[in-house]
């Protein structure tokens, strides 16, 4: 690793930056380094691995960097959702102009190989990807189903158990499904109709009254926020499902259901996100650049 970025510093070295001392130092100080993150993308390297915030709209700063080293003829690893969820035309255009390329597999189910999966699979061969694809909205529904405890309940304790982020809004009203969905949908399409969020029909999960799953037990069923991509487009919300089908994971866990023509509908369940499990992801991604 030759060089390590935050939001306001940086930290450069040919040989090989003392990934260490630069994390002490970020805990110590609260930068990396004392050089601008500008020196960062400016250096020697083979692989830009985007890890900024996930953006709407223009997905700055993070189509920014891509776009940085993709005219360096460098490769991109992203975990950052927004430039494949919202310039994904854009993206594949810098890409096709570059001798770089562009692996996005830690933006959706973290360790679980979606995207690989579907790459594998050829697009012409997937008709939807379906599933479970947001851990906190799924940690919440199971609570509740199982507790018999009231939403605002629920969210306060995964908040305290970390599950939840203090804004809980991306995960509990559908737009990190939504977000993960586009990326999907972009992929089966490859960008042709191209889709962003603003095309994707969303509902989340905070309206969702107790007796509503109280009523789904009752008849052997129970709700999972399910989000759904095919080249016609994005779906995410609600959806009554069996409490023994494939989607009705319980916590954290995700599942995506991949629907083909040739192996008919393939499930892979696992942790869906997480910091080791998006590192996971990004790392397989460049061992693949090998």
């Amino acid at each position: 690793m030759v060089g390590i970025a935050d939001s306001t510093s940086g930290v450069v070295d040919p040989d090989g930056v003392d990934v260490g001392a630069a994390f002490d130092r970020k805990n110590r100080e609260g930068t990396v380094g004392t050089a601008d993150p500008g020196a960062v993308l400016a250096a020697e390297y083979d692989v830009l691995v985007e890890a900024t915030p996930t953006t709407l709209g223009d997905a700055e700063p993070g189509f920014g960097h891509c776009r940085r080293a993709l005219d360096r003829d460098r490769h991109v690893v992203l975990a950052n959702k927004g430039p494949v969820a919202e310039r994904y035309r854009d993206l594949r255009a810098l890409e096709r102009d570059s001798d770089g390329r562009v692996l996005f597999g830690a933006t959706v189910g973290g360790a679980i190989p979606v995207v690989s999966t579907v790459e594998a699979f050829g697009t012409g061969d997937v008709t939807a990807v379906r599933g479970v694809l947001n851990g906190t909205a799924n940690f919440v529904l199971s609570r509740m189903t199982a507790e018999g405890l009231g939403y605002e309940h629920v969210l306060a304790e995964a908040q305290d158990l970390g599950v939840a982020e203090p804004d809980p809004s991306f995960d509990v009203d559908g737009i990190d499904a939504a977000l993960k969905c586009t990326i999907l949908a972009n992929l089966l399409t490859g960008g042709d109709p191209e889709y962003t969020l603003d095309d994707a029909e969303v509902e989340g999960i905070r309206d969702i009254p107790g007796s509503a799953l109280e009523l789904a037990a009752e008849d052997g069923r129970t709700v999972k926020l399910i989000g759904e991509a095919t080249a016609e487009g994005v779906r995410v919300g609600p959806r009554l499902v069996g409490a023994n089908d494939a989607l009705a994971v319980s916590g954290t866990r995700n599942i995506v259901r991949i629907e083909t023509e040739t192996a008919g509908d393939l499930a892979i369940s696992g942790r869906g996100a997480g910091g080791p499990e998006t590192a996971t992801a990004v790392l397989a991604d460049v061992d693949r650049l090998r």
